[in-house]
């Protein structure tokens, strides 16, 4: 009885775990550039002192998945989508550096340019710093260009270049705040092969319409579990109540 009461309750934990995670994904169907998180169930032996004895229930996290999202038109002069494969590299709140695919760009009041969530952008010598401007476009090549102001139209100025990296996708891993870093803590190389189109976004690649059949689904199996919690106490009262007779 006690063996199958764990094993409900384990697999209903895990159940709950893996609704948080496509709860996270479904909540993140609108944002610019998201990677849906992806995860799966396994069983692990919990061995006693020469075979095991119970079945522990597991929701593993199997990485993420690194389908690109649409791309859509916006018009706007700092919103950039990466062609292909790439990242944008920006600095992550620790510090350190990490990668997305979120190009709808802003400059801060700082003069600082930034993602929408905040994160700066790097460069080829840290952060991007963009001076007052009457105008700023983005190149294929993340070449960032401006017309100082009190200058001339054709007077332009080349501020910096995002830095735009491939690494494999084996290499990264997400972080607690949606950005992608190295597995082993080292920064990409700038790729000279990753291209920009200007006036685009990125969409997440999330599926809203299979991330609420999974929640449907995951309802019903945590629904199984709790029956099968419910059916180990109503076996083990019975039995309680053979052995009392008896």
């Amino acid at each position: 009885m006690d063996r199958m009461l764990y094993i409900a309750m384990t697999g209903g934990r895990e159940i709950m775990n893996s609704q948080a995670v496509n709860t996270n994904n479904l909540a993140n169907a609108s944002t610019t550039g998201f990677r849906a998180d992806l995860e799966s169930f396994t069983s692990i032996p919990v061995w006693g002192d020469v075979h095991p004895d119970r079945v522990y229930a597991a929701a593993e996290g199997m990485g993420v998945d690194l389908s690109g999202g649409a791309i859509r038109s916006t018009g706007r002069d700092l919103d950039v989508a990466i062609k292909g494969d790439g990242w944008i590299a920006v600095q992550a709140p620790n510090g350190s550096e990490a990668y997305t695919r979120a190009g709808d760009l802003r400059v801060d009041a700082f003069g600082i340019l930034t993602t929408g969530a905040g994160y700066p952008v790097l460069g080829e010598g840290g952060p991007i710093a963009v001076p007052p401007n009457g105008q700023l476009t983005i190149g294929a090549d993340g070449t960032i260009t401006v017309q100082p102001l009190g200058q001339v139209v054709n007077a332009l100025a080349i501020v910096d270049r995002i830095k735009l990296v491939n690494p494999p996708g084996s290499a990264l891993i997400k972080g607690e705040e949606g950005l992608m870093q190295m597995r082993d803590g080292s920064q990409a190389q700038a790729d000279a092969g990753v291209t920009l189109a200007s006036g685009a976004l990125e969409s997440s690649n999330v599926n809203a319409v299979e991330s609420m059949v999974r929640m449907i689904e995951l309802a019903r199996q945590f629904e199984m579990q709790v029956k099968m919690m419910k059916t180990a106490e109503d076996n083990d009262r019975a039995a309680a109540k053979l052995m009392s007779m008896s």
